[in-house]
């Protein structure tokens, strides 16, 4: 078949990819001059399957209240009367039941382990290098009691498949040698073995060149996306900036526009974005610079070793579309780096980056068939994207060629 995958995120790009595999002739419209430019091109680098938590929750309630008289809690808020986010935020609160949260946290850590696995083996197939580290990530607190919290909370997902272990300041510094200059700030923290990290952008786009060369794929960059032609049902062809593309099939991958697209067309589709940060700074000293990723759970920032590179992130900022930044925006996760990591950075050579996370309000995404019979959804992946972009794709793939899935398909189906 012919078909058009709209978007060339990590997501996009590992949905084509896989398409392409299965022997289809697949093109990607992307409205940027490159893949991986929009979402994609800056996050925290985690592979997580162990940050599979829904963030819809009980728990979510009470960190939205306290963000609202502590600025500095990495939660920003701004109130709005757009329809688009009242109605979100609707269909968020329904979903921070604990009952709710539980279910959504099976379907995330389902995906995410399934997905680890298909990461690893097109690294292992392809030999694409991304500045990966299989080292796992450590998820650490400054107090017992959020240390205590935090073990209960893992034993949920630790209890369904990914191997966790609760390791007291001692034991954290075995695994992660990196911290050891961060005084007596940590008291523990939760070892994920099977976590790891890399480059989404650098992964995304030597996926893409080798879904070019080995598998035919084609890049239609610079150019919008702006409907669809259908007949019966059916998509017959994409409207965009450079003029219609008859197909057999299409697949919406367009991160955080996903769901304007979504409205465009008929679809329901609650993609809301929320903004995050980063900053990526060469090591000045790698020796002083961390061995994998971590979370520094009480500050709420996440990080990343990337080669020489440290990739810190933080923040989810409720701003509609916004993506502007200025410096302050970055001072809370660089005082952690300066506090974690002494000597390693120079915040003066940081990249300062500000982008937006497709977020659904059950932090599920959407993969499958929509209301039009060839018409698909990829998209929706939260926080979480690059974690889920391979698993997604091949389900996509599976899903598209009518074969059963190698996971469950229940919760990520899009609701008819």
């Amino acid at each position: 078949m012919k078909i058009l995958v709209l978007g060339a995120g990590v997501v996009g790009t590992a949905a084509a990819y896989y398409l392409a595999r299965d022997g289809h002739e697949v093109t990607v419209i992307e409205r940027h001059p490159a893949p991986a430019r929009g979402t994609s091109y800056s996050n925290a680098g985690l592979v997580s399957p162990g940050d599979a938590f829904a963030w819809a929750s009980p728990g979510a309630l009470r960190t939205f209240v306290k963000s609202i008289f502590n600025p500095d809690l990495g939660v920003k808020l701004r109130p709005s009367l757009n329809p688009v986010f009242l109605s979100w935020t609707w269909r968020f609160l329904l979903q921070c039941t604990e009952a709710r949260a539980y279910a959504n946290t099976d379907v995330k850590l389902r995906l995410a382990l399934y997905s680890r696995e298909c990461i690893n083996e097109i690294s292992a197939e392809t030999g694409v290098d991304f500045d990966e580290r299989r080292r796992g990530i450590v998820y650490f607190y400054r107090d017992q009691k959020s240390l205590d919290n935090g073990a209960q909370h893992f034993r949920y997902i630790g209890e369904r498949g990914l191997e966790v272990e609760v390791v007291d300041r001692k034991r954290l510094l075995e695994v992660e040698p990196g911290l050891a200059s961060s005084g007596d700030r940590i008291v523990g923290g939760i070892y994920s073995p099977m976590d790891q990290t890399g480059d989404s952008r650098m992964f995304a786009t030597k996926l893409a060149q080798l879904a070019v060369e080995r598998h035919g794929v084609k890049f239609m960059r610079d150019t919008n996306v702006e409907g669809l032609d259908v007949e019966g049902g059916r998509v017959r062809a994409v409207r965009t900036s450079k003029g219609s593309i008859a197909c057999d099939a299409a697949v919406l991958s367009m991160g955080p526009e996903s769901g304007v697209f979504g409205r465009k067309i008929g679809i329901d589709l609650p993609v809301y974005p929320v903004k995050g940060y980063t900053a990526t700074i060469p090591l000045e000293d790698p020796e002083k610079g961390p061995t994998m990723g971590g979370v520094d759970e009480d500050r709420y920032v996440a990080y990343s070793r990337l080669g020489n590179r440290l990739r810190l992130a933080s923040t989810a900022e409720f701003a509609g579309f916004d993506r502007t930044h200025k410096p302050s925006d970055f001072a809370r996760m660089f005082r952690s780096a300066h506090e974690l990591f002494p000597g390693a950075i120079d915040e003066k050579k940081a990249e300062l980056w500000a982008g937006l996370r497709p977020m659904m309000p059950n932090s599920v995404p959407a993969i499958g068939r929509t209301r039009y019979d060839n018409f698909y959804l990829d998209t929706g992946h939260g926080h979480v994207g690059w974690t889920m972009a391979c698993g997604s794709g091949k389900f996509l793939s599976d899903i598209v060629a009518g074969r059963k899935p190698d996971i469950d398909p229940q919760g990520l189906l899009p609701k008819a």
